[in-house]
This record gives C-alpha cells, structure tokens and sequence, in this order.
C-alpha cells in the first residue's frame, strides 16, 4: 500500500483470524449504533453468495457503547455466516473513513489482498443480484476504478446517488435553488436527474461503492480527517486524479433507508450537525485552496440568501434543516467547526 498522506493511527479490536484465506472481494459496513440495521444487511448479502465468488464481510463497530456488541455476534453465528463474517469492535468512534480503514487494513495485511473492496452503509439492503452486478461491470471495463449501484427506497423510487464534483458555480445553484438558474446551471448541478443506464460520474454515493484494489495502491485509503461526509467524494476526486475514473451502474440496486444511520438526511428537519460543515471546510480547502473554497462559501451563502428571501416574498414555507444558514455562515466565516462529535 502506498498511502501518500499519513492517516491518524486506528485502535482496533481483535479479528477473530489471523491467517485470511484469500477472496475476490471484501466488504466494510461500519455500524454506530444500527446492529438491527446491519443484521438486515447481513440477510441480503447471506442470501446472494451462491452467485458471487469467495468473499469476506466485516462488519466494524464505530465503539457504538450500546448493544450492539451482543446482537452482532449473535448474527455471526446464524447458519453458515462464519465462514464469511468478520467483526471488527473499535475503542474510539473516529467516523466512517476511519471505520472503514480498519478492515481495508486487515484485508491489505493479508497475504493475498482482494481484488475489489465494496463499501457498505449500514443503512442499506442489497437488492438480488447487486453485488454481483457491480463485480460483472468491474471486470468487463479493467479501466475504471470505482462504481457505485443504483440506491433506491423501499419502494424502488430512485434516488440520486450520481454525481459532480462540487464547485463554485454548483455551489451557487444549491444555495439558491431557483428553477431559471438551475436549468442555465444544468450541467453544474451536484446531483443531476437520475438516468437508466450506466454512465461515467464525478463521485457516487459512498453507501454502495465497489473499488477497485488498485485504486487504493495509487492513491491509499480514505481520509480519515473527514469524521462524516465528503470522505467519497474527496476519494473519487483523487482517484480521478491518479487516472482512475467512477461510474454509475444502474443495475445494481441497492435499497437505501436514508439518513437512518446518521439522521442527518433522513428527511427530518433536524440541525445539521457541526461535523458537516467542518468536512465541507476540509474538502474544499484540501483539494482547491482557500481562494476557491472561500469562494464557494460565499456564492453558497449568497444563494440561500436569496433563497430565503425569494421564500419571504412569495410565502412558501422553508424547508432548510433549523439555523442552516445561520451555522453555515458562523463555521465558515467566524469560528470553524469541530471536525467530529468529541
């Protein structure tokens, strides 16, 4: 492995193996307080093996401190689930990079690492034959790098899980969110229209995300400054640039319980939480400088300005999550954000 940026040391617990047997594909679902969530997850996995090759699953606990110590090991032990399931208990919650990280660095020990690496949300359930159909795709075009599945409600009512590198101008549109400007902005916006068939994206959702191993020899693991959120897209963004391009894979669907295991994107109009905005901060400083990120902080908070404004005048109520504006403005501009919870 060839991690360019050191990465903050991870406490571990102890997997229960030391020698791994080797596997095509590893995956990481990192838990913080769901286990009811990633037994489901589990389930959907268990129940599509049969059609994949040899694969590993762990299953790595963010130190949730609640049962979920006790309910995961009970799953580990329904019929057939040791063979393939890991679990992995962290001393300290240090995000979903960090989470993450500790698997990839047990399977990157091992002395045949995995050809691919699939992240996982808690929050989600594998449709039959997901897995296999981003494994499919991976193999048939050895050029690209990441692939990410088609997430979807319960239902099956998409949801956008394709999308562009955030910039000043899309930045602009997402504050403002105003039809005209949208429609001139069309080929800025962050999460375009969802379409059918497999195309090239900027980044995808981190909450199914196939990688290819040698992504992670060019470029290292996640950054594990991002406690949540932007990890992916900081991820997609540097392996672009090393070469390594992302896709969409619509026929990989992925049933995603949104926001269910963090609740910041459940639909709730709760606070968004300050470890957002300090991710943001660090995406844009990281990867285009303070003059453009300082940029699109100010074109952002110009257009939900007006947004606001726009939403005075003609009556309609706000659907911003509370003090949105008012915390954006404050950890931009006056006192930045803790970057975790602690």
């Amino acid at each position: 492995m060839n991690d360019h940026a050191p990465l903050p040391t991870v406490k571990t617990g102890q997997a229960e193996d030391a020698a791994l047997p080797a596997v095509s594909l590893a995956i990481a679902i990192v838990n913080y307080r769901t286990p009811e969530l990633v037994v489901d997850c589990l389930q959907a996995l268990d129940e599509q093996l049969d059609l994949l090759p040899p694969v590993r699953v762990w299953v790595v606990d963010n130190a949730s401190g609640d049962n979920s110590q006790e309910i995961l090991t009970d799953a580990r032990d329904f019929a057939g689930c040791q063979d393939w399931l890991r679990l992995l208990f962290l001393q300290d919650n240090g995000g979903f990079a960090a989470g993450n990280n500790a698997a990839l660095r047990e399977e990157f020990a091992a002395r045949e690492p995995p050809e691919f690496v699939l992240l996982l949300n808690s929050d989600t359930v594998p449709r039959p034959g997901a897995v296999a159909s981003l494994l499919a795709f991976m193999r048939e075009h050895p050029e690209i790098g990441i692939a990410g599945s088609r997430l979807e409600d319960s239902d099956g009512t998409p949801q956008r899980s394709a999308f562009r590198f955030h910039g000043v101008l899309n930045e602009f549109e997402s504050g403002l969110r105003l039809g005209l400007v949208s429609r001139l902005l069309h080929r800025h916006v962050v999460a375009p229209p969802v379409e059918d068939a497999p195309h090239a994206a900027d980044w995808v959702a981190g909450a199914s995300m196939i990688i290819r191993r040698e992504v992670f020899d060019a470029i290292g693991l996640l950054d594990e400054s991002y406690f949540l959120y932007f990890e992916e897209v900081d991820f997609c963004l540097r392996a672009r640039r090393a070469g390594w391009p992302t896709w969409y894979v619509p026929d990989s669907r992925v049933v995603h319980l949104v926001g269910k295991s963090s609740g910041v994107t459940s639909g709730e109009r709760r606070r968004v939480p300050p470890y957002w905005f300090a991710s943001r901060r660090l995406y844009f400083r990281k990867n285009f400088g303070l003059l453009r990120a300082t940029a699109a902080d100010i074109t952002w908070a110009m257009g939900r300005a007006l947004n606001r404004v726009r939403c005075a005048i003609q009556g309609k109520p706000r659907e911003d999550p509370p003090y949105l504006l008012r915390d954006f403005l404050r950890y931009n501009f006056v006192k930045p954000a803790p970057a975790s919870p602690k």
